[in-house]
């Protein structure tokens, strides 16, 4: 199976989603690896799974290949692709396909943090999985302010903000980390730079270090449940 996985950074690759029976083929269009285009290749694919980075979903200039990583979710909506999309990839998937996203007017939200499963949430095919108020890794500047004409919010945080949507009948978007453990979040940690950003990065990857146990056992369902969902039949 062709599991196509996006990632921006060498910071952020896919984590617990190598505890997947899925296959995973990791493109690096941060290094100029191409991206499919045409049609058949997105037909071909089997699964797309796009990871977070620390680029907004609109930095195209700085960014070049931004607007194709926003072309191929959409493609693959379109064509039915199990999909994926965590964090960045949640809100690349958002502006694909028609929704907004901006900075958040409430400020960063980094931490674990439980989410709460609206009703859709408890009966979605992935996240009905979750125990209640799950916990999970938040590390974002950048929300979701509108999501795209026919989606279905998910899950939303504490303050509000959506969390989790399903985009398309087989696209999901999640705003938090799912996939973090403690090796991923430190390395984040020890990329900042900026005073506040430090101590609050230090709070975050003991908490994260601290619950690394708890994270995975919430979150490895709905992982394994994407899988599923991969290896099933085409609808």
């Amino acid at each position: 199976m062709t599991v196509l996985v996006i990632q921006h950074e060498a910071l952020v690759p896919p984590g617990l989603l190598t505890r997947t029976p899925l296959d995973l083929c990791v493109a690096r269009p941060d290094r100029g690896e191409a991206l499919p285009a045409r049609r058949e290749e997105v037909d071909a694919l089997d699964a797309l799974v796009v990871l977070g980075g620390t680029m907004s979903a609109n930095d195209d200039a700085e960014y070049p290949w931004l607007p194709a990583t926003r072309r191929l979710i959409a493609q693959a909506a379109d064509a039915g692709v199990p999909t994926l999309l965590l964090c960045l990839g949640h809100q690349l998937g958002a502006v694909a396909l028609g929704g907004t996203v901006e900075r958040n007017p409430r400020g960063p939200l980094w931490g674990v943090e439980p989410v709460g499963l609206t009703d859709a949430g408890r009966e979605d095919e992935l996240l009905r999985h979750l125990p209640p108020d799950a916990p999970v890794v938040h590390w974002n500047g950048d929300v979701v302010t509108g999501v795209p004409h026919g989606a279905t919010v998910l899950a939303r945080d504490r303050r509000g903000d959506v969390q989790a949507a399903r985009y398309a009948p087989r696209v999901w978007g999640l705003q938090c980390h799912p996939e973090a453990d403690a090796e991923i979040v430190s390395g984040w940690g020890a990329s900042e730079t900026a005073p506040e950003d430090r101590e609050r990065a230090t709070r975050t990857v003991e908490a994260v270090r601290v619950a690394e146990h708890d994270l995975a056992e919430a979150w490895m369902p709905v992982l394994d449940a994407f899988a599923a969902l991969v290896e099933a039949p085409r609808r």
